[in-house]
């Protein structure tokens, strides 16, 4: 005969976030950015340039970025930036794809590491997250 138990949920549960809170928390993604790629050795005009080019995706998207969907960037790069130059076009795309890039390696550090790494990493280890951006490529400023 099996028993029974009463089980409680262990997550969390958190409240929405308020608008002040994303803008905070979408700064810090975007300054984290920044970090890792001046950690990996990318010129800072090449940081500028990944920045404007977000900055003007995220303009025109009138949301932070982790919300924008594959139909959202085939909308911009297919109808907005339509009659762009192709330099244009390949650097939006690039500083875009990295941007995804880091925001998916932030998310596996803050999934899958046990309470110690997480500690480390949330009070300035981040060691392990930029030794990983390290292997995106780099273009001249």
């Amino acid at each position: 005969m099996a028993a029974l138990a009463v089980v409680r949920d262990l997550r969390e549960h958190w409240a929405p976030a308020s608008a002040e809170e994303l803008e905070r928390f979408e700064t810090d993604v975007l300054s984290g950015f920044v970090l890792a790629r001046a950690s990996a050795g990318l010129a800072d005009g090449t940081i500028r340039g990944d920045v404007g080019h977000l900055d003007q995706i995220r303009s025109w998207f009138g949301r932070p970025l982790w919300d924008m969907e594959p139909a959202d960037a085939d909308a911009y790069f297919g109808k907005v930036l339509r009659h762009s130059p192709s330099g244009t076009r390949l650097g939006r795309s690039q500083a875009l794809s990295t941007y995804f890039m880091f925001l998916e390696l932030r998310h596996k550090v803050a999934d899958h590491c046990d309470g110690e790494r997480n500690h480390e990493i949330r009070h300035g280890g981040t060691s392990w997250l930029l030794n990983q951006f390290k292997g995106t490529p780099r273009r001249a400023a």
